[in-house]
């Protein structure tokens, strides 16, 4: 469960063994696949919605990693207002997951929500054992920085219908790549209780 962390002098009001990673999910989706990729990213949004609600419920912090999209003079309330405000493909789908007040965001330059980005920082305050990741794409930015998870020793949780990719053949490729690869587990969100898995303090399955 979510508790004061008494080693941050204030910096941070939370401490858990789990955290839910949204990935991407403020994206205005205007680039040439953006169409194909917004069938798939409309029903993952409403199953992610269903899952961040049961995540606060359970105590679990919610963090945004996303794109800066190349707008280095940018920040993250600027992107959810591009997104709501300038008639953007993805706007569906930013509407859903529009960040509450005390959600956590990193924006990241790359890939992966771990390069050169404050994600280790606030995680080392947070100190999670465990990272549920959703979002946009999973063949790309869901499975980089899945792989970068892995490699710092976190137990790692892919819901396959809270990922989306241009095709459901990408998806597969890289949750399957992620179930055998990375250890994940990648059953659906409707198959999770998440206060057992917070009650198991991020252990290893």
């Amino acid at each position: 469960m979510a508790t004061k962390n008494q080693d941050l002098h204030g910096n941070a009001p939370d401490k858990a063994d789990v955290a839910l990673l949204l990935i991407d999910v403020i994206n205005d989706l205007e680039f040439p696949e953006g169409d194909q990729l917004l069938t798939h990213a409309l029903p993952m949004a409403r199953r992610i919605v269903s899952l961040k609600e049961r995540a606060r419920k359970a105590k679990i912090p919610v963090i945004y990693v996303n794109d800066n999209f190349g707008r280095w003079r940018s920040d993250f309330q600027a992107q959810v207002k591009h997104c709501l405000e300038d008639g953007v493909r993805g706007r569906p789908v930013v509407e859903l997951l529009r960040p509450s007040q005390d959600d956590y965001f990193v924006l990241k330059p790359k890939h992966s929500g771990f390069f050169s980005t404050t994600l280790d920082t606030l995680l080392e305050y947070l100190q999670p054992r465990t990272l549920i990741l959703t979002g946009l794409a999973g063949n790309n930015c869901v499975l980089f920085t899945a792989n970068d998870a892995y490699m710092r020793d976190y137990h790692l949780v892919v819901p396959a219908d809270c990922i989306a990719s241009n095709t459901g053949e990408d998806n597969r490729y890289a949750l399957e790549q992620m179930r055998k690869v990375l250890k994940a587990d990648v059953r659906p969100s409707t198959e999770w209780e998440l206060e057992e898995l917070v009650a198991k303090k991020g252990e290893r399955a």
